[in-house]
């Protein structure tokens, strides 16, 4: 796993707590108890968080502060949880969000015209 974030400016400090695994998806991954969720996403290739209700446009780490709604995800079973600032835990079960669901949309094609 490559370098850590030291320093959270919500969280504080970082100490680089004992590697875990968790799932995403299904599919096993490793991160350090203790560091927000995301900061565990970022450093095994995951940038997409979740996709949006109307147009299913991907979002992912924006603030990285709890104040967005970018990085929300379903982690054991709780949907729009703020992986930004929630803490890794040895075996969570983390899932992509489409929409406020872990069910990916059908044709992944928008459902709304974009707005001009």
């Amino acid at each position: 796993m490559s370098e850590r974030i030291p320093e959270h400016p919500i969280l504080g400090v970082q100490k680089k707590g004992r590697v875990v695994s968790f799932t995403l998806d299904g599919k096993t991954l490793q991160g350090c108890e203790g560091e927000p969720i995301a900061a565990a996403l970022k450093v095994n290739g995951v940038m997409v968080h979740r996709y949006t209700q109307k147009q299913h446009r991907p979002r992912g780490i924006f603030c990285a502060i709890g104040r967005c709604t970018d990085c929300v995800m379903i982690v054991d079973g709780v949907p729009n949880t703020r992986t930004c600032i929630t803490p890794l835990r040895e075996g969570m079960k983390i899932q992509t969000q489409y929409g406020v669901s872990a069910v990916p949309f059908d044709d992944g094609k928008p459902t709304a015209a974009p707005k001009k």
